[in-house]
């Protein structure tokens, strides 16, 4: 469809279904996970394994069609962690996986396709035996990794910095740095005087954002009706 024509109070019924199923079906699977999480379409979102924990106002964007996936691996030498900051953004088919540990700090965005792994999983001369070649990877504040970036085991990402899309990053990214390509390199230096807005401003008051999305959705959705919806589902037209 070209626009929403789904009724108000229906949508405002899938949000707390949604809200339903984060509270009883999500947060148990996370060893700790703060308040006001928002995951869209959170049946699609995948979580195995233990020492998993997110922050305050997490915002993932899952589908069925590129799910969200969190997992954690143990071993008798080692067990998987993954630690998510507050006010992080993940969008649809992002996949952390985690032998030893993943620490993703406060307002982190990863785009779709991401992938962050801690481990080579298999040694280059002993093949047979799983996570002996781990380094924890250490995504810090404000750090945005772009579409189909891959950030592989022992990798810190700098305060500010971005990862360019499809970049591979085997190498550490210093702070207030742009980096892209495979292996990903320097092509441009941030400026750490500029005043920079992060996700936590989104929410400087609380909830409020979140109110505000809704009156939005009311002001724009509120003369949709049942019987239009029906009609744009069996026979839409250019104006649906």
């Amino acid at each position: 469809m070209r626009k929403e024509n789904r009724p108000l109070f229906y949508l405002r019924l899938c949000r707390w279904l949604n809200q339903f199923y984060i509270k009883h079906k999500i947060r148990p699977q996370f060893d700790a996970l703060g308040k006001e999480a928002v995951i869209a379409k959170p049946c699609s979102l995948q979580i195995f394994g233990k020492h998993i924990s997110a922050g305050d106002y997490l915002h993932i964007v899952s589908s069925k069609q590129k799910p969200v996936s969190f997992t954690t691996w143990s071993s008798k030498q080692q067990q998987g962690h993954i630690a998510i900051g507050s006010f992080c953004l993940f969008a649809p088919g992002v996949s952390l996986n985690s032998a030893v540990s993943i620490r993703i700090d406060d307002a982190c965005m990863l785009a779709a396709d991401v992938i962050v792994s801690d481990s080579d999983w298999h040694g280059v001369y002993n093949r047979t035996r799983p996570f002996r070649c781990s380094q924890a990877v250490h995504l810090k504040r404000n750090s945005w990794i772009g579409l189909r970036a891959i950030i592989g085991k022992g990798v810190t990402v700098g305060e500010n910095s971005i990862v360019a899309a499809g970049s591979v990053v085997v190498e550490d990214v210093p702070d207030n740095c742009i980096v892209g390509g495979n292996p990903a390199k320097p092509i441009k230096w941030l400026n750490p005087e500029r005043r920079m807005l992060t996700r936590e401003f989104l929410f400087s008051k609380g909830s409020d954002y979140w109110k505000n999305q809704e009156e939005v959705e009311a002001f724009l959705f509120a003369d949709n009706s049942i019987s239009n919806w029906l009609r744009a589902s069996l026979r839409p037209n250019r104006s649906d």
